[in-house]
């Protein structure tokens, strides 16, 4: 019973941990009475990722939409919007030139031999090619297009979560707008509605631990650890590259624009990151990083309402650091040699397909096709890092996670909030010891 007294960022690091040993011990083919195990763990994860998923539509409309009538007047929102932006834009950049250098210096794809004998790669890949077939450049234009959704419910229904963001983002402005009669009943039913989907979400938060468990261990059982051994140079050139984003340019971030303390900071938002690693879904992890960011961080719910709905979108710092390492190996493993040209394009069209990779698990393997295309690499190169994916792409999230929840106490500090961070903020419920 004591386990279960337990607050919940060590429930969940206890969940990881026997996961990665059921995992190994049961592989994909154990079975227990004539059940399958890997199916049942598939089962118990699906089930947790739904949970978190059937909150995501209705918490991003309501949070934007109270978020921006809270903010008021057009020049707050416009100050608010670009602090946002421009939080966004630099550390996006910031995080790909890190992975730029790390790439360029550690080099995992120069080895010796042809890319047939050591990679296994053949040009005529089909499968690969019919998967992301028709990817090119021009896509990054449908990117913007999908922010003016010409209907909205089905925006929602399909996951198209710019468009969503973009008509709260409209809602939210003219309700402000509005003859007070109206706009009062109106910020009262928003505002009602994300009160019940914040407890939802403490709700479905008391069963992450089982969830992570059963995500993880499937993940471990199917492909073990054996798997990441060839692509070992690779993966641990990813990890370097995250690390250096995670431990030092956030903290630094953190520490002189914010001015607080960064190891503060990570203790609050541990649950949101332990569940980003677990879900490889930011969008997933949207509403526990809210409900971390503003009850332990003592941010308010102005700033988180509205930079972290949009940050779960458009702010993918681990995502464009992993496209850029990807393409950068691809052409190494190819002996191709990259032009600060085409480098300097690389990164720019990583900055720009990451705003629009959506926050579900393996979504970057088709922004990294676009950019695949566009410097003229064979597509087949992306069989090289399926293998270790699903991993970096936990990895990559946790990442994600972190630089929304930063970026929502920099402006939270910045808009002059003095309680953020402080000494005796309240836990939430779930988080609390018996």
């Amino acid at each position: 019973m004591r386990l279960l007294n337990l607050k919940l960022h060590w429930q969940i690091l206890i969940a990881l941990a026997l996961a990665v040993v059921v995992g190994l011990i049961v592989g994909a083919d154990g079975s227990v009475l004539g059940l399958n195990i890997d199916a049942a763990l598939g089962f118990i994860g699906q089930l947790f990722l739904n949970a978190l998923k059937m909150l995501i539509v209705p918490l991003i409309v309501s949070s934007i939409i109270v978020g921006v009538a809270g903010v008021g007047e057009s020049d707050n929102l416009g100050r608010l919007g670009a602090k946002t932006i421009g939080y966004y834009a630099l550390t996006s950049t910031l995080a790909i030139l890190v992975g730029l250098l790390v790439v360029n210096v550690i080099q995992p794809g120069v080895v010796n031999g042809s890319p047939e004998e050591v990679f296994g790669l053949h040009r005529n890949a089909a499968s690969f090619e019919q998967d992301i077939a028709g990817k090119g450049a021009g896509d990054i234009v449908a990117i913007f297009l999908r922010m003016i959704p010409t209907n909205v419910v089905a925006a929602a229904s399909s996951g198209q979560m710019l468009g969503l963001i973009f008509f709260s983002l409209l809602y939210g402005f003219f309700l402000t707008r509005i003859p007070n009669q109206y706009a009062e009943a109106q910020y009262n039913f928003w505002n009602g509605m994300l009160e019940i989907m914040m407890r939802i979400t403490d709700l479905v938060m008391r069963f992450a631990p089982i969830g992570v468990f059963a995500l993880v261990a499937k993940t471990v059982s199917e492909t073990g650890l054996a798997a990441f051994a060839p692509l070992a140079a690779f993966f641990f050139t990813v990890v370097a590259a995250l690390a250096i984003h995670f431990f030092i340019t956030l903290p630094l971030l953190l520490k002189f624009l914010a001015r607080v303390k960064p190891i503060r900071h990570y203790r609050a938002v541990s649950p949101a990151l332990l569940t980003a690693f677990s879900t490889a879904s930011s969008s997933a992890t949207l509403p526990v990083t809210m409900d971390c960011v503003e009850k332990n961080a003592g941010v308010s719910n102005k700033i988180t309402s509205f930079v972290l709905p949009l940050g779960a979108t458009v702010n993918m710092d681990g995502t464009a650091l992993y496209e850029c390492v990807a393409v950068m190996f691809i052409a190494q493993a190819y002996g191709i040699e990259m032009s600060l040209t085409t480098q300097f394009t690389v990164v720019l069209l990583a900055l720009l397909t990451s705003i629009g990779v959506a926050g579900i698990p393996a979504a970057s393997l088709v922004a990294i096709s676009i950019i695949l295309t566009a410097v003229g690499l064979p597509l087949e190169g992306i069989g090289l890092i399926l293998a270790v994916d699903r991993l970096l792409d936990m990895m990559r999230t946790a990442v994600n996670v972190t630089s929304d929840s930063c970026g929502a106490v920099i402006i939270a500090r910045s808009e002059g909030e003095e309680g953020v961070l402080a000494d005796g903020l309240p836990e939430p419920e779930w988080a609390r010891a018996d």
